[in-house]
This record gives C-alpha cells, structure tokens and sequence, in this order.
C-alpha cells in the first residue's frame, strides 16, 4: 500500500522496557514532592471509595433493618450515616479535583520541557538528517508522539496505581467481611485475567493498525491540498477522489475490526460481574438466611464486586494508551540520540565579528549525497578577498553544492573548504555563518514584521538597519509598504511577491555584516523590475565582500569579476565574460541557449 511518504509502522513499544522507562521518567526528576503528592491524593481517594460500601453496610444493618431500638433512634442513626456517606463523597470529589489538577501540571510541565528538548536537538541536526526524514515524521514526533505520552503521564500512570490499590483495597475488605464468600469471588480473578490480557493484545493490534492508516490518510490529505492548484488544473479530481475513498473505506474496515473487539471484551466483562453478584445473592443469601451474614454485609459485597469490574472494563483503554505512549517514546529517544553527521570542532573559539578578508578555498573536493554517487569530483578553486566570482553550469551540475559545503550544510568526502585559511570543519557554524551572508531562491518569512524578518535573531539596530536601506536603494521598497518596517507579513498578514522577499532577504543577509556574500539563483524566477531593483542593491552590497553568484540567467553576471564554469561536478573553465566568449567555449554555448 502506499504511505504517500509517511508511515508509523515499526516498533510496537513494549511496557516491560526498563531502558525506556528510565529515560521517561528521568523527566520527572523535579517533580517528585508533586508526585508524591498525587500519590497521597490516591491513597486518599481509595481509601474513601472503598468505605462507602463499608457506611452503606453500616446503616442497612444499624438502622433500617436494625432491631431492638425504636424509629426514632434508627432515623437518627440513617442520619448520621448519610450524612458521613455525603462527607465521604466530597472527600473524593475533593481530592480527585486535586489529583487531576496536580497531574496535569506535572505532565504538560514535563511535555513541554520534552518538547522544547526535541525541537532545540533537531535544530542541531544536519540537513541530510532532514533529506532522510519526511516533514511529516518530524512533525508528528512533535506533536501525536509528545501528546501520547502526556495522555500516560496525567491519565494512565497515577490511575493504574488508584485502581491496583483498589483491587487490593476491595479484596482485604472482602476477606475482612467473609472469609469464604471472597474465597467464593477470587475464582473471577483469573477469568477476568486472562480475558484481559487477550483482549489487550487483540486490542494493541487493531489499534496500530487503525493508527497506521490514518497516517496515510493525512499524509495524502496533506500531498492533495498543497496541490489542489494541480489537480484542478489537470483534471485529476476523479483520481484523488477514488484514491481518498479507498484510504478512508479501509480506515473504517480497521474500525470496525477494533469495535468488534471492544464489543466482544465489554459484554464479556459485564457477564463475569453479573455471575459474580448472581453467584454473591445465591451463596451470600443463603449466608444470610443460615444468620451467617448480615443483608447489610451482603449489600456491601454486591457493591464492592461492582467496584472490581470496574478497573478492568477500563484496563483495555488504559493498556492501549500505555502501549501507545511507549511507541512513540520509542520513537521521540530514537529522534533525541540521532547525531549530526558533521562533528564539532576539536577546540571551540569564541565568536568574533566577521573578518574583512573574506578568502576563499576549495582544494580537492570530493562529495556525494550518497555512497558511491560522486557530485563534485577534483574540485580546486581559489577566490580572493573582494573578488566577485559566478559559478555557472547546467542544472546538476554542482553549483549550489559547492555552496552547501562553504557554509557546511555538508562536509566534503575529501579535500577542504577553508575561509581565510581556516578549515571549515574548525570553525563553529555560528562562526561560519556569521562569515556568510547566503540569500537563497527559496526564503523563510516568519509571520512578523518587516522589521523582525530582517533582525531575526540580532539585537536591533535602528541606525544600521536605515543605512543598508539607504546604501542599497532598498529604502524606496520599504517606504512602499502600509506600515513600512512595521508591517506585518506572512502567514495571515501581507503576502510579499517573490521579488519583495528576494530584496528583503537581501537585506537581511546585508545586516549581519558578513564579509562573504553568496547568493544562490537568487534571481532565478522573479520579474524585471524587482531583479532591475535587487542587481542595483547587490551592486552596493558586493562593494568590499567576497562575493559568490550563481545565476541562471546569465545576463546578470557579465560585469563579476571572474566566470567560473561547472559541468558534471568538475570546473571545465574559468575567465571573464569577454575570455570565454572570445572561444568555443563551454559558456558560449550557454550564452546562445540562454538567449534562445
């Protein structure tokens, strides 16, 4: 079946793994005098649920059918029954309140601290994790996995401890009671025992497979709608439609099989606690009319056996959401122990502004995205502080690869890329990329202002931020919005063309200083006017940086300094516009395709 680039299939989660449960509940570390209270609060509520019964007894057998005393006394003692069975309700009451209250603060606190962990770490990762992982996955760790886990913590944990405690509570009363009748009752035990642990297993199953099949379904909702544009367009509404119904039919097909389950395991449950309480009226009525047990004693009983099968009719659920919860713990730690594949430096060096120099230097590089599959191949190339240099070439040719190896998306194979001598590898990233200014075809817009997308995460500086507009020309495109810099923009705001994102990106890149400028076909799909305005502001912006184009449109690079021609992941010629033209060269040819 197709996944449609999605899928959650793998490992089950097992209850019995010591090694995950240590690393749940090293999370709760902070929390223990909470969770010692929510124990206490358990304590409490059982104790007090378990003596309704015992008070339900007590005035059946001290006051309605109580002999010897009169109606006065026998009213007056119902009263004082009563009326310590409504205290001990609201003891309950009360303390479930609390219990739920605490549990939920100890688990969304412990969600969120996991959820700022797991994003934080992924930030760390290296874009071929990102390539390996669908969106989809990514997400889902995030949000279904985090959101299963917080269900354990505040719903299951705490209230598998309240009902174990009860079952023992309801058998040390029974014993308490009568003897032989809870001897009578234990034969239940194992039926409802081994009934639930088939169904647990039955139930774990359909609900993985039910689990499975609506990640399928959202990531074809997903796929679909981004491109409904496409479907339209080519009449493929008819298609999308039969491929969602058969999605969704065998969605419901896997629904039906989980009901027929539950359908089969809750009437089950129910027959063993009515034989249970048939079983309790026939031999503890007899009890009673031998005067071996008293009618209140007996009514006590009937109470307590409903008690007991009321932890087991919600066990199934509870098993099913723990289940669930170790699958995506499973899953979350497998996220959390992935490693970037590009090591950290030896010896960290602080940060420092951006050199003037800006030098550059590729000596033998060899890389591929995957074993045996070479994208660059020998490649040697020196660019001088200062010097603009365009990278040309057919697509796939390894243009913007060379890029990703600068700002060390990737690390090379072989070889070295160093920044004014320096081996990258050695440098932090943060150190890097504040050498590097890179403006890519494709921009991210945070729904913010104008003025947030282009500081992001720099300290504001006003003074700064109006002399780039001023240097670069750009001054006239931010005076031309509603609200200038304080216009807000993106998702639920003003959508800003693709040239209006290009000449902010621009500045964006221009703000951090760097002394290396790289733009990858930033140019590539947007319209005249915007590339007129965007070549005027990179004009200014390239004076004093080492600056790195690749274009597509070659028009726009004839006044660099240097041409540097790329095929099949080699360098094949270098020169100026004029050099290269002046043969048959590779860039001539690419010249007469690109102004056919």
């Amino acid at each position: 079946m197709h996944n449609f680039g999605y899928s959650e299939e793998g490992h089950p989660g097992s209850m019995g793994d010591a090694r995950l449960w240590r690393r749940i509940l090293g999370y709760c570390r902070g929390h223990a005098p909470a969770l010692s209270g929510a124990i206490l609060l358990s304590l409490i509520i059982t104790v007090a649920s378990l003596a309704l019964p015992r008070l339900m007894q007590t005035g059946i057998d001290t006051a309605i059918v109580a002999e010897g005393i009169g109606r006065p006394e026998r009213l007056a003692a119902l009263g004082r029954t009563a009326l310590s069975y409504g205290l001990l309700v609201g003891v309950v009451f009360l303390a479930t309140f609390l219990q739920v209250m605490v549990l939920e603060w100890i688990g969304q606190s412990i969600m969120h601290r996991l959820r700022q962990h797991l994003f934080t770490h992924l930030l760390t990762l290296d874009l071929h994790y990102f390539h390996s992982q669908p969106a989809g996955r990514l997400v889902t760790r995030l949000t279904n996995d985090i959101e299963n886990m917080h269900e354990m913590f505040t719903s299951v944990m705490v209230t598998l401890f309240n009902d174990g405690l009860k079952l023992v509570g309801i058998f040390w009363f029974l014993f308490l009671m009568n003897a032989p009748l809870a001897l009578v009752m234990a034969v239940f035990i194992p039926l409802a025992t081994i009934s639930t642990m088939v169904f647990s297993r039955f139930a774990r199953e359909k609900f993985r497979a039910i689990r499975s099949q609506l990640a399928r379904i959202n990531s074809f909702l997903a796929e679909s709608l981004a491109g409904v544009a496409v479907i339209q367009s080519f009449g493929g509404q008819e298609r999308s439609r039969r491929i969602h119904g058969g999605l969704t039919q065998e969605y419901l097909t896997r629904s039906f099989g989980q009901i027929k389950v539950f359908g089969l395991f809750m009437p089950l449950i129910d027959l063993m606690s009515s034989a249970a309480i048939a079983l309790i009226i026939w031999y503890g009525g007899g009890e009673v009319i031998r005067n071996h047990l008293t009618i209140g004693e007996l009514a006590a009983f009937v109470s307590y056996m409903r008690l007991f099968f009321q932890p087991l009719r919600e066990l199934s659920q509870k098993y099913s959401i723990v289940q669930a919860a170790m699958a995506s713990a499973e899953r979350i730690f497998q996220t959390l122990d992935a490693r970037s594949a590009l090591p950290a430096p030896a010896q960290s060096i602080a940060a420092a502004p951006a050199p003037v120099a800006g030098a550059i230097e590729f000596k033998g590089i060899e890389f591929g995205y995957e074993p045996g599959q070479p994208i660059l191949r020998g490649i040697d190339l020196r660019i001088d502080p200062g010097e603009t240099v365009a990278l040309v070439g057919a697509t796939g040719a390894g243009k913007s690869t060379l890029i990703s190896l600068l700002v060390r998306f990737y690390d090379p194979v072989a070889g070295q890329v160093l920044v004014d001598g320096e081996d990258v590898r050695g440098l932090p990233l943060a150190t890097l990329r504040q050498r590097v200014g890179l403006i890519m075809q494709d921009i991210f817009i945070l729904p913010d202002t104008v003025r947030a997308n282009i500081v992001l995460d720099r300290k504001p500086d006003e003074q700064r931020l109006a002399a780039i507009l001023a240097r670069t020309g750009l001054r006239a495109f931010v005076d031309r919005l509603p609200q200038g810099l304080e216009t807000r923009i993106g998702e639920g705001a003003l959508n800003l063309s693709l040239g209006e994102k290009q000449l902010l990106s621009f500045v964006r890149a221009l703000y951090r200083d760097p002394a290396i400028l790289v733009l990858d076909e930033a140019t590539a799909s947007i319209d005249t006017e915007s590339e007129n305005m965007l070549e005027q502001a990179i004009a200014a912006g390239f004076s004093g940086r080492t600056s790195l184009v690749i274009a597509h449109r070659l028009s726009t690079i004839r006044r660099v300094d240097r041409i540097v021609v790329m095929d099949q992941g080699r360098i094949v010629e270098q020169g100026s516009h004029d050099q290269l033209m002046a043969r048959e060269s590779v860039y001539r040819g690419l010249v007469r395709l690109d102004g056919e």
